[in-house]
């Protein structure tokens, strides 16, 4: 059976959508379909359920799924043993994380595999850290610098690196919300509120004003990126719930301060993740090796 085609498939299941996986294998939507159709007609059934709407696999879909997947890595593996044969890894490696990952945490981690491959090409790609674990399952990265999900995926691997602290900062200019701050008694109802558009700060944002049972929050704006998010409160736009690790590496950090006795604050997890699927693939079972 062809491997492209398995391996669309295999794309295909994990984000039931005919346009992200035709954009991730440089083929058109009706390529894929008639791929898909001729994976159909060598398995006598039929693999997904769409309309319009919705991509969904049936149950034959299903277990093909993990017949594709078996199959993908066995064919990794025997590459893999014929990759032995040389001399030094070569490739192309493709990482995702944020800016600030890519100063916190992974110099040290490149360092090392650099050491050890020094042939291999690192392609960096940098964005919101909310958006790290979807990279990983649309296939567009190889792996990514990402925190925990609550639940995550069983198609994604992930090595813990660090347990990531959250902090509500505030400007230290003098502004409105300076003067909101300086009362006895925060109405924290009135105080405007600037957050992420999604990932695990919003949630536990989400999490810890609810504690305060304050009615709905004053939101001034949502940003993308914890670096940006930074920058507005800096310019005195409101207050914020970042990672410590993105004060501490922000360059507008003396323009900010930490709000003390709020609250907890659950922190998050951050690793390195990837599809289980690949974990047998050379240069990803090398950079891995290179971090444990």
């Amino acid at each position: 059976m062809d491997q492209k085609a398995l391996s669309m498939f295999a794309h295909l299941s994990q984000t039931l959508h005919f346009g992200k996986t035709a954009l991730a294998h440089h083929i058109s939507p009706s390529t894929l379909s008639r791929a898909i159709q001729r994976l159909e007609d060598e398995v006598g059934g039929e693999l997904l359920h769409r309309d319009n709407r919705t991509v969904v696999l049936t149950d034959v879909g299903k277990k093909f799924k993990i017949y594709a997947e078996q199959q993908l890595e066995q064919w990794h593996s025997f590459k893999q043993s014929l990759d032995h044969k040389q001399a030094a890894l070569t490739g192309k490696l493709h990482i995702y994380c944020s800016v600030t990952a890519a100063y916190s945490h992974l110099p040290p981690l490149l360092e090392r595999f650099r050491a050890r491959h020094p042939l291999v090409e690192i392609m960096l790609t940098t964005g919101d850290a909310a958006d790290a674990l979807e990279q990983v399952q649309n296939q567009s990265v190889d792996f990514a610098i990402a925190a925990a999900p609550e639940n995550l995926p069983r198609s994604v691997y992930f090595h813990h690196l660090d347990t990531i602290a959250l902090t509500v900062i505030a400007p230290t200019m003098t502004c409105k919300v300076q003067q909101q701050l300086s009362q006895k008694v925060l109405t924290w109802s009135e105080i405007p509120i600037i957050l992420p558009e999604h990932g695990a700060a919003r949630k536990r944002f989400e999490l810890w004003y609810r504690k305060k049972q304050q009615g709905k929050p004053t939101i001034y704006a949502t940003v993308s990126g914890h670096e940006a998010l930074v920058s507005m409160v800096a310019l005195g736009c409101g207050v914020g719930i970042v990672p410590q690790v993105v004060v501490d590496n922000s360059p507008v950090k003396d323009r900010v301060s930490n709000l003390e006795n709020i609250g907890d604050i659950e922190p998050f997890e951050l690793g390195v993740c990837c599809l289980n699927q690949a974990k047998a693939q050379p240069l990803i079972k090398a950079f891995f090796s290179s971090i444990v």
